[in-house]
């Protein structure tokens, strides 16, 4: 463990991930092979000096500074490995979305993370960084398959220990995300929701996990598509989607199992033959264009690598 030079950098690429998959919300989510590129450098300053430079067309919004997730990321590292902060400033090829429900945020909280500890000379344990990451973002589903990449179910368990299975993903399942030119705030899709549900609707989502992960599992398109249904969250969030529920209709009569939200929203996730993924994505695009909205529908996989880093060389 070694306090960070200035000139000092690393690269962190981190995936984007798919979060709730129809029931599993708050636990289940899966890495995308679409991932953001951060590179974070040592700069002079002060200790609360963060710049940040995005490279793409979706972030003009973003701001650096000390609110920054990637900063409060990286200044959790340093806490725990009892270092003093140092300035830094991250460069950012931004590829996936912001506020689009595909993990943009758990990818900062990700890269903050690695990249610090990279920086450090890794005194942190992944398991440590994981423990960290699940804090900042206050639940589960998108960081952990940033971090380790794959198809991740993550429960606490009653040793109050963070718990995470990785799940197969037969390559009979292709997948589709349908991504809208419209913006939905994870906080919004938040206060959606209600303060309770019924002991029905639990079960109900119970039932439908397993047969979603057993699905997953062995290609079974069937039990797919009685699994990807939602009590907890999705009636709730629809609303808030426009054309939402035309996109769902279109890419089912097109060939997939199941379409489901993507995280919060507004992204829609569908799950097919990958011999139809093409066909799903024309049916998704055009159903959103038909409600006046542009979108994108990219046949993606699943990203099983994780989170990676490399030292950059001056």
């Amino acid at each position: 463990m070694a306090r960070p030079r200035i000139g000092q950098s690393v690269v962190a690429d981190v995936p984007a991930t798919t979060a709730n998959l129809g029931p599993g919300f708050d636990c289940l989510g899966a890495a995308l092979d679409l991932n953001n590129r951060f590179e974070l450098r040592c700069i002079e300053g002060g200790a609360e000096r963060f710049e940040l430079i995005i490279e793409g067309s979706e972030g003009s919004h973003l701001r650096g500074g000390p609110d920054n997730l990637v900063y409060r990321a990286a200044q959790r590292v340093w806490r725990e490995a009892g270092l003093e902060p140092v300035a830094l400033e991250a460069r950012v090829r931004l590829a996936v979305p912001p506020a689009r429900g595909l993990g943009s945020s758990a990818t900062a909280i990700v890269a903050g993370l690695m990249g610090a500890n990279a920086l450090a000379g890794e005194p942190l344990s992944l398991e440590k960084l994981l423990e960290l990451a699940i804090d900042i973002e206050g639940h589960p589903d998108n960081v952990v398959p940033s971090l380790l990449g794959g198809l991740c179910l993550t429960a606490k368990a009653a040793s109050r220990r963070w718990r995470v299975v990785r799940c197969e993903w037969s390559d009979k399942v292709g997948l589709v995300v349908a991504i809208p030119a419209m913006r939905l705030s994870t906080s919004e899709a938040r206060r959606a929701l209600p303060r309770s549900v019924s002991v029905k609707d639990a079960v109900v989502n119970l039932g439908s996990l397993t047969l979603l992960l057993q699905g997953l599992r062995t290609g079974n398109g069937n039990l797919i598509a009685d699994g990807m249904h939602d009590r907890l969250h999705e009636p709730y969030r629809w609303g808030l989607i426009r054309g939402g529920r035309d996109v769902q209709a279109a890419c089912v009569e097109a060939g997939a199992w199941g379409c489901a939200i993507s995280g919060a929203g507004p992204s829609l996730l569908a799950l097919c033959p990958p011999e139809l993924a093409g066909r799903v994505s024309r049916a998704m695009v055009q159903a959103w264009e038909s409600a006046g909205v542009a979108s994108r529908a990219p046949v993606l996989s699943i990203q099983s690598r994780g989170s990676q880093w490399q030292e950059t060389v001056a």
